[in-house]
């Protein structure tokens, strides 16, 4: 059992692998044989795998190869910014040059507008006592905030975060984010889901894996020049993914910035929050109850 809060235990699926290597058998490798066809099939494939394959059937010869592992990326604290310790933060985005944040935990739960420099809200509304709010996107200016168990997704207008409509999902909502046409969902598992924003129906469902074998506990995302970036929940890693493959094609360990976190506030969580300002090309990542916000840069 892994506890989504220190309130609230969330189940986990037993994290599945993956095995992506097929081994491409050819018939009998050249001239066909009657002979062959009458031998049994056990003795029939050692044969083939030793002279088709050398006997080699770790290779990648005749068969899909196994992704590289994810290549690994550093980063540079830029800039810091203060942020609100109360804030359990689920999601966080940059629009039009403004911060937003959505809150979780049942009677605390918000959508606010955030002044980066005080880190303090300059607009919000409280969710309904009974929601646990997750991940938040903003799409042609309306914000979209997905709720935990809830199985409810709520839209807004941007100006004053009036509720416009409320749509229902047969998943958890963990992580949400949009590549402009479509909302992707993660559910904190190794799936993504693809909504239509206009009616939250289901357009298709991606795997993510990493090095071949499925990923796990994705959660707050964000899509940035044409990757999605999703943190892991409880650990300290940032997954870069190729939503054309679902392949984990970069990963960031923030273990020494999670760190320096911890040793100002010991009451600090998880990382938890990735935002990105098209306009300026600048990245931001804070977590659940953190005392900072940081302006990030990633290594190439």
């Amino acid at each position: 059992m892994i506890l989504k809060t220190g309130l609230k235990a969330a189940r986990f699926p037993i994290t599945e692998r993956l095995t992506l290597r097929h081994i491409a058998i050819p018939y009998f490798c050249g001239e066909s044989s009657t002979t062959g066809m009458k031998n049994s099939i056990y003795l029939f494939l050692l044969v083939l795998l030793a002279s088709c394959n050398g006997g080699d059937t770790g290779g990648n010869d005749g068969g899909v190869s196994v992704p590289d592992p994810p290549k690994t990326v550093s980063y540079s604290i830029v800039k810091t910014y203060p942020h609100d310790t109360s804030s359990f933060t689920q999601g966080l985005l940059v629009y039009k040059g403004e911060l937003y944040e959505g809150t979780g935990l049942e009677g605390r739960s918000k959508l606010m507008k955030v002044d980066m420099q005080t880190g303090k809200a300059l607009q919000q509304i409280s969710l309904d006592t009974k929601y646990f709010g997750e991940g938040v996107t903003i799409l042609n200016d309306t914000v979209y905030q997905l709720t935990w168990q809830n199985k409810v997704v709520f839209a807004y207008t941007l100006k004053d975060f009036k509720k416009i409509k409320e749509f229902r999902i047969d998943t958890d909502g963990w992580g949400l984010t949009t590549n402009g046409k479509e909302l992707i969902v993660s559910d904190g598992t190794s799936n993504l889901y693809y909504y239509e924003p206009s009616t939250f129906r289901l357009l298709r469902t991606q795997a993510v894996t990493e090095g071949g074998s499925l990923s796990y506990n994705l959660n707050e995302l964000e899509y940035i020049d044409g990757f999605i970036y999703a943190n892991q929940y409880q650990a300290p890693y940032i997954f870069k993914i190729d939503p054309g493959s679902g392949y984990i094609v970069a990963k960031t360990d923030l273990t020494e910035m999670w760190n320096r976190v911890k040793s100002i506030d010991p009451e600090a969580d998880v990382p938890n929050g990735i935002a990105y300002d098209t306009a300026t090309k600048k990245i931001y990542i804070t977590g659940k109850l953190w005392p900072e916000l940081y302006e990030v840069q990633f290594s190439q």
